[in-house]
C-alpha cells in the first residue's frame, strides 16, 4: 500500500531530493479494541481523516534510534532484539499510567537489508510497539553523519565553519537528504497515527522539519517536540543557509520544549529577528501568535529515573566495586569527570585546570586524583582525535611531572565502562567536575547526586552524613537547576582551578547542605515528572484545535496553517449585493492604504475605476460613505477631489470632512505638548539605529521596525516611560503598538456639526462608532454597515461597529458586513483575498445603486486635474 503522505512532499526542499525507495508495504494502525481504521486510500482532507477513537491513551513517540538492542543471531540468521532500558525515551513512560500505549518511530541502531525489513517490522510492531524507519544506506550516512553532525551539532554548539579545517560547510546535498530522512518519518508516524486522538512527540535536532510534513497531511494534529541540545544565539544561528526552513518547521508544533530559558530565549529572539514574530507571556505560559496559533514554549530540563539507578547501586557487581576503588584510592580524594570524547566537554580544558591546582596547592600533590572517564565518541573526524590527542598529552605531562611511585595524578578510563562501574565511581568520589564549553542538558552531575545519596536497601551504604560537591559549567543545560553547585567559566583555567581546591577544602557541614539540597530537587524532578509536566503542556495547547477552522497555505517547507474562527469566511459579492438592494439607509466605511490602494503599490493615488466606484456609492442618496485613513488630510482631499459627497477621516479620524463642501473639522485644541515630546524622540532617535520618527499634525510617532528588535523593544520601553512622565499632566495619550510609540492628543469635543462629545485618544473605531450615533440621532438608524480594511487599526472599526449595533440605540440590527482584506486573524466576521476583491465588491454596490455608475466627462476632467 502507497503511503498516505501527499506526492508533492518532495518539492520540499530546494532542489531535487534524493530517491527515497517505498517501504515494502504500509504497516496496519495499532488499534487495541476492534474498530473501523482509514486504509489511507481515501480523502485526504485534513478536517476528516475518518480514524476512529480508541479507547486507551496513546503517545507517539518519535526519535532519531529506536530505544532497542538489536543483535543478528550468526547461526540462525535471525534477528534479536530487547529494549534498551537505559533509554531516556523508554524511561518517560514512567510519567504515565499503564493504560496509556506508547509507540516508537525511529531508526534501529543496525542496518537491515532490504528482504528482511518487512519480517522485522512487523516484528517490532507486534512485540515492542516499535514502527521502524529503514533509511536508505545512502540518505542515512548524509543525514545523520552529514548534515546533523557535521554542520547542525557543531552550529548548535556555537561553532562556525570559517574554514574548511574547522567544520563542514554547508552541503546542499546533505540538506536535501536531511529533508528525505524526515519525510520518511513523517511517511512512518502517518501509518500509525489517529490525529484526532493520539499526541504526537518529537525529539530533538534530527527531526525539525518533520513537524511540516505532519502539520500538512494533518493540520490539528496534536504536535510536541523537545530540543535536547542547545540552540545558539541568534547571531550564530542565522549563518544556517535553510534558517528559516527549520524555525518555520519548529513553529508548525504545538508546544517547543527546551532545557533552559537562554536556549528558549535564544529561539524566540530568532523568531523575532527572522520572522518578525513577537511572543507574550500569559499566566506564566510564554507563547509566540502564528498565523492565529498560538505555539507554546516550554522551559523544563529533563530528569534521570532514580529507580534504574538505584537499581544498579543495590547490584553486588557496583558493591564489589565500590570496595575496589576505595581501596586502590585510600588515603586519597578523588576528583571524578564523565565525558564523551568530543571537542565541546571541555576535557583538556579540566586537565589544565587540574593541572594548576597541582601547581599552586603543593600540599594537594599525592594526596588528590582525577579520574577521567572517557566515553566512546559518537562520531569520528578529525576534529575528535585532536580532542583525543591533546587530552593524553596533557595527563601524560602531568603524571610525569606530579606523579611518583604509588601516585598517578591523572587516570584515564578510555573504554566502555559499564553503568555499575560508572555509579562505583560516582558514590566514592568527593567532586564530580563536568566542564564542558557548550552542552545541551548532562545528566552526569543528577547521577552523581543519587549515587552519593546511596541506596536505601541491601546495596551501596554511605556515612550518616552524606555529601557531594559540584562543579559545573555556566555552559550546560543542568547549571540553572543546580544553586547548590560552584559554576565556573571553563576558558577560565585559574577559576576551574580554584573552583576544585574549593570543592575539596570546603567544611563537610556544607557539603552536606549542598548535597541536601540538589538531592531534593533530583528525586522531586525525574524523567517521569518532566514527561508528564511536558504532555500536560501539550494537552493544554492543544485544547482548542477544534474551536477554530484551518487553512494550510504556503508551497514547501514554508506551509503552515492559518487558524480562524470557525463563524469566519469570505465574502460573498452575490450576498452582500442581495442585502444592499434591500436595504435603504447604509453606512460604509472604507479603509485606504491596502483597502482600494494596494500596498505594494508605488503610486499611491486611486485610480480612475475606484473614484468612479466611490463616487457612484456616495452620489446613492441612502449611502454614507466613509474613507478612515491614517493619512494626512491634504493628500486624500487631493486624491479623491472627484468624489463630492465622500466622507474623509484623516490621522485616523483626528481630521474630519463630511463632503467636499464641508471644512476640516478637528477634535483637538491643544497641541502644545508636540514642543516637549518632539526632542525627547528625536533623542532616541538618534541613540537608536534604524529608528525614526513620523510627524503628523495631530500626532507623533517613533518607529523602531528597522531597529535591532532587542535594542529597539529596549528602546520603546524606556520612551514610553519617559513620555508617560513628562505628560502626566498634559492633554495627551503616549501609547506602544507594533514598532511604535505613538503620542496622540487627548480629545475633548468635536464640532457641533457631529454633535460628539468625548475624551480619551481617537481611534478608526471612535469615528465609526459616531458617526453611526450622529445617523441614529438623525432619525437614519442604518439598516445595512459595511466596514473593510487591512490592518491592526481597522480591527477597532470592526469592534466598534459591533459593539455599537448590539447597543440598544439602534432600533433593529442592522446586516453587518465587516471585513478584513487577507485570510488571516481577525474581529471580522469576513475576509477578501487584496484589494482588486474589494474593488470587485465595491463594483457589484455601485451596480446596485442609484443612480448607476458612469464615468462622464465632467467625472474625467476632475480627475485629470487633480493629477
Amino acid at each position: 500500500m502507497a503511503s498516505r503522505s501527499s506526492g508533492n512532499f518532495f518539492d520540499l526542499a530546494s532542489g531535487k531530493l534524493l530517491h527515497v525507495p517505498q517501504t515494502p508495504r504500509s504497516l496496519p494502525k495499532v488499534m487495541t479494541i476492534p474498530g473501523i481504521i482509514s486504509d489511507g486510500n481515501g480523502s485526504s482532507d485534513a478536517d476528516s481523516d475518518g480514524t476512529s477513537s480508541f479507547c486507551r491513551e496513546r503517545k507517539i513517540i518519535v526519535v532519531n534510534m529506536l530505544p532497542l538492542h538489536a543483535k543478528k543471531d550468526s547461526e540462525t540468521g535471525i534477528w534479536r532484539f530487547n529494549f534498551d532500558e537505559d533509554s531516556l525515551f523508554l524511561q518517560l513512560k514512567d510519567g504515565f499510567s499503564t493504560e496509556t500505549e506508547f509507540i516508537y518511530v525511529g531508526s534501529l541502531k543496525v542496518e537491515i537489508e532490504a528482504n528482511e525489513q518487512e519480517e522485522v517490522a512487523q516484528k517490532l510492531l507486534d512485540d515492542f510497539k516499535c514502527v521502524p524507519t529503514f533509511l536508505p544506506h545512502d540518505i542515512q550516512k548524509k543525514f545523520y553523519y552529514g548534515f546533523c553532525k557535521q554542520q547542525l551539532w557543531p552550529l548548535f554548539h556555537y561553532m562556525l565553519p570559517m574554514s574548511p579545517d574547522h567544520g563542514d560547510r554547508f552541503d546542499r546535498q546533505m540538506w536535501q537528504a536531511y529533508v528525505s530522512a524526515n519525510k520518511i518519518f513523517a511517511d512512518k508516524v502517518m501509518e500509525v497515527v489517529n490525529p484526532e486522538d493520539d499526541f504526537v512527540w518529537i525529539h530533538d535536532y534530527h527531526l525539525m522539519v518533520l513537524p511540516t510534513f505532519l502539520r500538512k497531511r494533518y493540520n490539528r494534529v496534536k504536535l510536541g517536540f523537545f530540543l535536547h541540545s542547545p540552540f545558539p544565539s541568534s547571531e550564530i544561528y542565522r549563518t544556517l543557509p535553510v534558517r528559516d526552513e527549520i524555525l518555520k518547521g519548529l513553529l508548525n508544533a504545538d508546544l517547543i520544549g527546551f532545557h533552559t530559558f537562554d536556549y528558549a530565549r535564544h529561539f524566540l529572539s530568532c523568531c523575532g529577528r527572522l520572522l518578525g514574530l513577537d511572543y507574550e507571556s500569559k499566566r506564566g505560559h510564554i507563547g509566540l501568535d502564528y498565523f492565529g496559533r498560538t505555539v507554546y514554549i516550554k522551559i523544563l530540563p529533563v530528569g534521570i529515573h532514580m529507580g534504574r539507578l538505584e537499581s544498579v547501586l543495590d547490584l553486588p557487581s557496583t558493591c564489589n566495586k565500590v570496595e575496589e576503588i576505595k581501596e586502590q584510592f585510600k588515603g586519597k580524594k578523588v576528583i571524578l569527570g564523565v565525558d564523551d570524547m568530543d571537542i565541546f566537554k571541555g576535557i583538556s580544558l579540566k586537565l589544565l585546570a587540574f593541572e594548576q591546582l597541582l601547581e599552586q596547592h603543593s600540599e594537594f600533590q599525592g594526596e588528590v586524583v582525577l579520574v577521567q572517564i572517557v566515553n566512546p565518541a559518537r562520531s569520528s573526524g578529525k576534529d575528535v582525535q585532536e580532542a583525543k590527542s591533546e587530552t593524553y598529552l596533557i595527563a601524560k605531562r602531568i603524571n610525569e611531572i606530579y606523579g611518583g611511585k604509588d601516585y598517578e595524578p591523572v587516570i584515564l578510563i578510555d573504554r566502555y565502562a559499564h553503568r555499575y562501574e560508572k555509579s562505583a565511581y560516582y558514590a566514592v568520589a568527593e567532586c564530580c567536575i563536568v566542564n564542558a564549553v557548550r552542552d545541551g542538558m548532562n545528566l552526569v552531575p543528577y547521577k552523581y547526586i543519587v549515587c552519593r545519596e546511596g541506596s536505601s536497601s541491601r546495596g551501596i551504604k554511605v556515612d550518616s552524613a552524606k555529601t557531594s560537591m559540584l562543579v559545573v559549567s555556566e555552559f550546560i543545560g543542568c547549571s540553572p537547576s543546580l544553586s547548590g553547585a560552584i559554576r565556573v567559566n571553563p576558558w577560565d583555567i585559574d577559576a576551574v582551578a580554584e573552583a576544585m581546591h574549593t570543592a575539596i577544602t570546603i567544611p563537610d557541614a556544607e557539603k552536606q547542605l549542598r548535597h541536601e539540597k540538589h538531592y531534593r530537587y533530583v528525586s522531586s524532578h525525574d524523567v517521569a515528572y518532566w514527561a508528564r509536566s511536558f504532555m500536560q503542556d501539550l494537552e493544554r495547547a492543544c485544547k482548542d484545535h477544534y474551536d477554530k477552522r484551518c487553512w494550510g497555505i504556503g508551497l514547501g517547507l514554508g506551509f503552515r496553517v492559518v487558524s480562524l474562527s470557525p463563524s469566519f469566511r469570505k465574502l460573498c459579492v452575490d450576498h452582500i449585493v442581495s442585502a444592499y438592494k434591500r436595504t435603504s439607509r447604509r453606512a460604509i466605511f472604507l479603509d485606504y492604504d491596502g483597502t482600494v490602494v494596494s500596498q505594494s503599490s508605488i503610486v499611491k493615488s486611486p485610480s480612475l475605476e475606484v473614484v468612479t466606484i466611490l463616487d457612484a456609492l456616495c452620489n446613492d442618496p441612502n449611502n454614507t460613505v466613509f474613507i478612515v485613513s491614517g493619512r494626512g488630510r491634504d493628500s486624500l482631499s487631493d486624491w479623491l477631489a472627484p468624489c463630492g459627497k465622500l466622507g474623509l477621516a484623516a490621522e485616523h479620524g483626528y481630521f474630519i470632512r463630511l463632503n467636499k463642501a464641508s471644512e476640516w473639522e478637528s477634535l483637538v485644541f491643544d497641541l502644545d505638548w508636540k514642543e516637549i515630546v518632539e526632542p525627547i524622540m528625536k533623542q532616541y532617535t538618534e541613540a537608536t539605529d534604524g529608528s525614526y520618527m513620523e510627524i503628523k499634525e495631530s500626532a507623533l510617532v517613533w518607529h523602531h521596525q528597522d531597529a535591532d528588535p532587542d535594542f529597539g523593544s529596549c528602546q520603546a520601553k524606556e520612551l514610553l516611560g519617559h513620555l508617560e512622565n513628562v505628560l502626566a499632566n498634559e492633554p495627551a495619550v503616549v501609547r506602544r503598538g507594533q514598532h511604535i510609540v505613538e503620542v496622540k492628543p487627548q480629545v475633548f469635543s468635536l464640532s457641533l456639526s457631529l454633535s460628539l462629545s468625548l475624551m480619551g485618544g481617537v481611534t478608526k473605531g471612535l469615528v465609526a462608532e459616531k458617526v453611526l450615533s450622529v445617523m441614529v440621532n438623525t432619525g437614519k438608524a442604518p439598516d445595512f454597515v459595511t466596514c473593510i480594511g487591512d490592518d491592526r487599526s481597522d480591527e477597532d472599526m470592526f469592534e466598534s461597529i459591533l459593539s455599537t449595533v448590539s447597543s440598544s440605540s439602534l432600533p433593529s440590527p442592522p446586516d453587518i458586513f465587516a471585513c478584513t482584506v487577507g485570510q488571516k486573524p481577525s474581529k471580522a466576521k469576513y475576509y477578501l483575498d487584496d484589494t482588486s476583491d474589494v474593488v470587485r465588491l465595491l463594483q457589484g454596490l455601485a451596480n446596485a445603486s442609484n443612480p448607476k455608475p458612469r464615468p462622464g466627462p465632467h467625472l474625467r476632467v476632475a480627475f485629470d486635474s487633480v493629477f
